[in-house]
């Protein structure tokens, strides 16, 4: 979106947001402008998914075996996905228009007809099927699963098409846009893999054991942990969230070198790169969102620690909308629902 064309108003009423009067200079960085609750959701929330089609987020609540399906526009979950086996990643793709249902304890990446949430499909990966990336280019969906791999789907037939294996359990990972390279944490073997999306091969290995003595001194402990990410394609940089010890490393994606190291709030499962305001936004369990500017391609600071709530480390970014959602886990008097924060041009 241009510019000169953002209303913060417009987008609030766009989805469905009651806009209490602020003016868009108090929305700095982040605001929280609603509050959806999930009813009777208990356990761990993982990952999300938007429908841009029918305006619907997708949320993985692991810990109760479902995905809360909500009518952004009516602030409110209208479906629930039962049956399933500690879901963990979700993606809607467009064609053929379905959720697909990445599951932990069994193993299977569930596809789901997007209108009626009937089941297509179950693939069978064996085991800790977890992220779920779609490449819209090759029209293939990426499942990170079991002791080490990325299964390729293709969503036309519902058969795995390439597998590519790691060292450990895959995290998150990030598809380059532009290129053929896929970017995978593997936190068991302290390292980023990279694997080459068209020869389906290994291409290199980011050792974080190495230890980078200009980031990290010997009090300190190497760079471990390393959960979430996330890419900033245009200036080649690549964002690697670290539980041990909490900090956010950037990575060179053109020299496969650190540039920069951030400290962080604890326990991170989600990063997200806003191209608009040159912000970062990091979802951390201990209790806040913490926000990070990037000054260059190679400085980066941490803006503001926005207190959020207790174990609420699982988020989903809607550039279009410059939104971010968060999920909030029931914990005693702290209910289950997604937050919704709005952020603006600077």
């Amino acid at each position: 979106m241009p510019m000169a064309s953002f209303s913060v108003r417009n987008v609030l009423i766009s989805c469905g947001f009651l806009f209490a009067g602020a003016s868009a200079e108090e929305l700095m960085p982040l605001t929280l402008v609603k509050t959806i609750p999930m009813p009777g959701v208990e356990g761990r929330i993982d990952h999300f998914a938007l429908d841009a089609k029918d305006q619907r987020l997708y949320v993985a609540a692991l810990g109760n075996n479902t995905v809360e399906v909500i009518d952004l526009a009516a602030g409110k979950v209208i479906h629930q996905i039962t049956g399933l086996k500690e879901p963990q990643g979700v993606v809607v793709i467009p064609e053929p228009h379905e959720v697909v249902v990445a599951n932990g304890d069994d193993g299977s990446v569930r596809f789901f007809d997007a209108t009626t949430w009937a089941l297509v499909k179950s693939v069978d990966l064996k085991g800790d099927a977890d992220n779920v990336r779609y490449d819209s280019a090759r029209r293939l969906v990426y499942v990170g699963y079991g002791d080490g791999g990325i299964a390729a789907i293709d969503p036309t037939t519902h058969t795995v098409v390439a597998t590519m294996p790691l060292s450990g359990h895959p995290e998150a990972f990030v598809l380059e846009p532009t290129g053929s390279r896929i970017f995978v944490n593997v936190p068991n073997s302290h390292h980023v893999a990279v694997l080459d999306r068209a020869t389906t091969t290994a291409v290199g290995i980011w050792d974080l054991a190495k230890g980078y003595p200009e980031y990290f001194t010997a009090s300190v402990g190497r760079a471990s942990a390393n959960f979430p990410m996330a890419v900033d394609e245009e200036n080649h940089r690549l964002f690697i969230g670290c539980r041990k010890p909490a900090c956010m490393l950037v990575f060179d994606t053109m020299s496969n070198k650190p540039v920069a190291r951030v400290d962080v709030s604890g326990d991170t499962d989600d990063i997200f790169y806003d191209a608009v305001t040159k912000q970062l936004y990091l979802s951390c369990g201990e209790g806040f969102i913490d926000v990070v500017a990037q000054t260059d391609a190679d400085h980066y600071r941490r803006t503001a620690q926005i207190p959020s709530a207790s174990g609420a480390r699982t988020s989903f970014w809607v550039p279009e909308n410059h939104l971010l959602y968060l999920a909030v886990p029931h914990r005693g008097s702290q209910a289950s629902a997604i937050r919704c924060y709005i952020t603006r041009q600077q």
